[in-house]
C-alpha cells in the first residue's frame, strides 16, 4: 500500500508560478513511475504530466508542454510539478498517481484509490 500526500496548490494571478509536491511513503520503492492528472469543474481527471523512476524520461500534454516541469526526488520519494506562465485554464483540482505503467512516453494510471493523493487545489484567475 502507498500514501500519497500532495501539497503546494493556491490562488494566483494569471502569469504567476506554483510549486506542487507529492510525497509518497509506504510502499514507496515499488513506485516505477508517477504521474499529475488535473480535475477541472464538471469535467473528466485529464493527464498532465508523468516522470519514470529515474527521471529520465518525461511526458506532458500539449496544454502544458513549455510551461510546466515535473521532476523526482528519489532520496525523498517525492515528485513536483513546477508550474510556470499559468493561465485562468490551468484552474483545476491537481492529483498525484503513483505506480502506473509509464512505456513509449503514455502513462497508464493505477486506478485505485490508494495510488491516488487526496488532491490539492489550484485556482488561477485573469
Amino acid at each position: 500500500q502507498v500514501q500519497l500526500v500532495e501539497s503546494g496548490g493556491g490562488s494566483v494571478q494569471a502569469g504567476e508560478s506554483l510549486r506542487l509536491s507529492c510525497a509518497a511513503s509506504g510502499r514507496a520503492a515499488n513506485i516505477a513511475a508517477m504521474a499529475w492528472f488535473q480535475q477541472a469543474p464538471g469535467k473528466e481527471r485529464e493527464f498532465v504530466a508523468a516522470i519514470n523512476w529515474s527521471g529520465t524520461d518525461t511526458a506532458y500534454d500539449d496544454s502544458v508542454k513549455g510551461r510546466f516541469t515535473i521532476s523526482r526526488d528519489t532520496t525523498n520519494n517525492t515528485v513536483y510539478l513546477q508550474m510556470n506562465r499559468l493561465k485562468p485554464e490551468d484552474t483545476a483540482v491537481y492529483y498525484c498517481n503513483a505506480g502506473g505503467t509509464f512505456y513509449e512516453g503514455v502513462y497508464h494510471p493505477r486506478y485505485q484509490n490508494d495510488y491516488w493523493g487526496q488532491g490539492t487545489q489550484v485556482t488561477v484567475s485573469s
